[in-house]
């Protein structure tokens, strides 16, 4: 396995809780000058209530990244579990809690692929996008080796930067992420750009036969939509992008019917879905395995492609579906937003409320492992209580087969298969109700893989 040219410090973390100080040190006044300067101080305190200051070149950065679950891919960007450091001697596979990775930039978007990672910061600096992990198709892009120019790293074990071929490197910036089997979407300023495997036309340029991906340079900017793309999904081998007008286009493997475009052949290059989305303003697009749905803006949920779990039973008896159909969500009310999975499905709506159906560890037991009708999860396991009446989940999402919630304490909640560590409990065991992960301040947002997880966190100090 090789390593990645760069290897980050690892530094171990610094700082202080809630009612310490730390204030820079100047000369001192004479001690009748101080009594005064403290009296008045105590005074203003008093007035205003405690007053917590923090100066310094050791402060903690206000934004910070975690990330658990398997490390052999590299994926975690922590080459110390992969490659020991002296101090410890065997490689460590899993790690179950939520670990710290050192970044010098604010990340703001987070996605995680088959065994691989990208992060994204909207800086304006020439390096805002980099990969770890998995890259055997390139979907990190071209990771030039220390030893050849023309060869590229199959594993990259550390936070790497990846070069976008953009006009103006240095002032556009990247908006958000997106990965799926073995490819990867970024949105950016000057459009959106694909990369890694193709097979089956999901980065939206023509398949080549025979086209070999590893040590790939090609980076394609996607074209031929109606407007500015505001958000991508990928699929296991599909993508789906939405526009600002509301309309959704799809293009890669359709087999299952999961691009939405009235059939289930191959489509290398975007086309606008349409069927029951057609003249609806779509607010959010959501897809991970081989089902997608789509959130419209009065709060109305629509799906289509696989259904073998029971993803869309409320509409259809067949196991695939290859045209979008609105599904009837009584007693739901208006959704807010939705996830979706490999086998499994998730809404939130406008109270906070988090339903569930399809196939898997659902969030309500061991005895519930299949509905295909949605199933309400107790807010009570999200945080609320008779002394937090208003606790609402504001963000819900799927990996392949686990879930993932944020309640608007920034509090995140896990639940599903436990596949090597990545609901990071601790423990290896499965996960039947929604369980809180222990992460130092307010969580921001969450991406899900299939053995893995990021967190995007905000400090509390």
């Amino acid at each position: 396995m090789a390593l990645a040219c760069v290897r980050l410090c690892s530094r171990p973390p610094t700082g202080f809780g809630p009612g310490l100080r730390r204030h820079a040190t100047q000369g001192r006044a004479p001690r009748s000058q101080e009594r005064r300067d403290d009296a008045a101080a105590a005074a203003a305190a008093a007035r205003r209530g405690p007053v917590f200051q923090y100066v310094g070149q050791n402060r903690k950065p206000n934004h910070k990244v975690f990330v658990w679950g398997f490390s052999f891919t590299g994926a975690l960007g922590l080459p110390s579990l992969v490659q020991p450091d002296c101090g410890r001697k065997k490689p460590r596979k899993y790690q179950l809690t939520p670990y710290r990775l050192e970044t010098e930039n604010q990340i703001s978007s987070a996605a995680c692929g088959y065994g691989f990672t990208l992060l994204s910061s909207a800086t304006s600096d020439l390096s805002k996008l980099w990969g770890m992990g998995l890259n055997k198709d390139s979907q990190l892009g071209f990771q030039r080796t220390q030893k050849s120019r023309l060869k590229s790293y199959d594993y990259v074990l550390e936070p790497s930067p990846v070069a976008l071929p953009l006009s103006h490197p240095q002032t556009t910036r990247v908006r958000q992420v997106a990965c799926g089997r073995a490819h990867s979407l970024v949105l950016t300023e000057e459009g959106v750009f694909s990369m890694g495997n193709n097979a089956y036309g999901q980065c939206g340029r023509t398949i080549v036969e025979d086209e070999v991906y590893s040590g790939s340079h090609i980076i394609y900017k996607i074209e031929g939509f109606d407007s500015k793309v505001i958000q991508v999904a990928c699929g296991q081998d599909h993508s789906l992008f939405l526009t600002e007008t509301g309309k959704v286009y799809a293009c890669g493997w359709g087999a299952d019917g999961q691009t939405g475009l009235g059939h289930q052949r191959i489509s290398a290059t975007p086309a606008e879905v349409s069927g029951e989305l057609s003249g609806v303003e779509v607010k959010q697009i959501s897809t991970y395995g081989d089902c997608s749905l789509a959130v419209s803006r009065d709060g109305r949920l629509y799906g289509w492609g696989n259904s073998e779990y029971r993803q869309l039973a409320l509409v259809t008896e067949s196991t695939q579906m290859n045209s979008p159909r609105r599904l009837p969500l009584d007693g739901c009310g208006r959704v807010l937003q939705a996830a979706c999975g490999g086998t499994q499905v998730a809404i939130i709506n406008e109270e906070g409320a988090v339903f569930v159906w399809g196939y898997g560890i659902l969030g309500k037991g061991p005895k519930l492992s299949e509905s295909p009708t949605p199933e309400m999860i107790p807010p009570t396991l999200f945080g609320r209580s008779e002394f937090s009446p208003s606790v609402a989940v504001t963000t819900v999402r799927c990996g392949l087969n686990h879930f993932a919630a944020i309640n608007d304490q920034g509090e995140l909640f896990v639940w599903g298969k436990n596949v090597r560590g990545c609901l990071g409990i601790g423990k290896k065991d499965d996960q039947y109700f929604p369980w809180r992960v222990t992460v130092p301040g307010h969580v921001v947002d969450v991406a899900c893989g299939v053995d893995h997880m990021v967190a995007l966190v905000k400090s509390i100090l």
